[in-house]
């Protein structure tokens, strides 16, 4: 195939706003159709987006032959079930995080694994920022790193919104706090050992909204982190080494198509007068993903994130929830 042909289940507002117009912005790749219960919302959104085909149900998109590669933007509590539909008519899925609503929903996934590519969707992990990242900690010019400290919030109490309705997966843990996690395992290159999580949840929702983990990544080295659905906007990264310190200063909600900053202090001074910039060029994370992606339906490079990896992540998540419970530190 020259070109991959990527149906979208869907009008989710992740799928229209960033997701499609990073795949239409990609190298490899286009929109042919995209999917909703609601015919109307599915031919408005291909109006404004420039997609040929709409559908008025997820199964007649999945029956399009023409459709190589499915974007499942769906309710979290929903990913695993259309990401099998897709699987079994043949579609490679690139499903948006978490892969499920825990371990055991996610290891449902499992009896497709290796039939067709299925990649969670944690675009972060194609940005160049991350990549700029991860080479200058295994250069060793930050020496040992010990430390990441993640921040990830927004402010969103709408009784409508599914970020707060438990019941299709809502909360910051399972919506942001996965971000971190990500970064953990990206930049340290292995898996924790054991967890522990202080969450607070709202009175009304019942879900998470302010939660802070810390993953122990043994031989000296973690990640804490705290997020929240209910604090002012705000994120970053620090990753602390014994020589060197880098922040990454938009590290998941990266401007599309924007240049980006990564600060890099040696510790010279506490005032911040020593700090050097990094420049990353213009690049949109929601792009790289579709490429690396349609390289791996095309047959041209392996699947670097798969169901094992998502399942993993899905590991962790669990036993932050179960530390909640216990007070104590958890095993993945």
């Amino acid at each position: 195939m020259d070109e991959l042909r990527w149906g979208v289940l869907s009008t989710a507002r992740i799928g229209v706003e960033k997701v499609i117009p990073g795949i239409q912005r990609s190298k490899r790749g286009h929109v042919a159709a995209i999917a909703s219960r609601d015919l109307a919302r599915a031919q408005a959104a291909a109006s404004e987006l420039g997609i040929a085909k709409a559908y008025g149900s997820y199964r007649e998109l999945l029956a399009d032959p023409e459709i190589d590669a499915v974007y499942n933007p769906l309710p979290n509590n929903l990913h695993v079930d259309l990401t099998l539909e897709a699987a079994a008519a043949g579609k490679a899925v690139l499903c948006e995080k978490p892969i499920g609503l825990d371990r055991t929903d996610a290891e449902r996934l499992l009896a497709i694994d290796g039939k067709v590519p299925v990649m969670e969707a944690f675009m972060v992990r194609f940005h160049p920022q991350w990549l700029w990242a991860r080479e200058a900690i295994r250069s060793g010019s930050l020496g040992e790193v010990r430390a990441i400290q993640a921040f990830f919030s927004y402010y969103n109490r709408d009784p409508a919104n599914i970020r707060n309705a438990p019941e299709t997966g809502g909360g910051a843990l399972l919506d942001i706090g996965c971000y971190p996690i990500v970064a953990g395992r990206f930049f340290f290159e292995a898996e924790p050992q054991r967890v522990f999580a202080l969450i607070e949840r709202d009175p009304d929702f019942g879900t998470d909204r302010l939660t802070t983990g810390i993953l122990d990544f043994a031989e000296g080295r973690r990640v804490d982190f705290t997020v929240s659905t209910q604090v002012v906007l705000y994120q970053r990264i620090q990753i602390v080494g014994t020589a060197g310190r880098l922040e990454i200063v938009i590290p998941f909600n990266a401007p599309q198509g924007e240049p980006a900053r990564i600060l890099l202090d040696d510790g010279g001074n506490l005032d911040g007068s020593t700090i050097k910039v990094q420049a990353i060029a213009a690049s949109d994370q929601y792009a790289e993903q579709a490429d690396a992606f349609a390289a791996v339906v095309q047959g041209e490079s392996d699947l670097p994130y798969g169901i094992a990896d998502a399942i993993q992540n899905m590991r962790i998540i669990d036993a932050l929830f179960r530390s909640e419970e216990s007070g104590s530190w958890e095993q993945p």
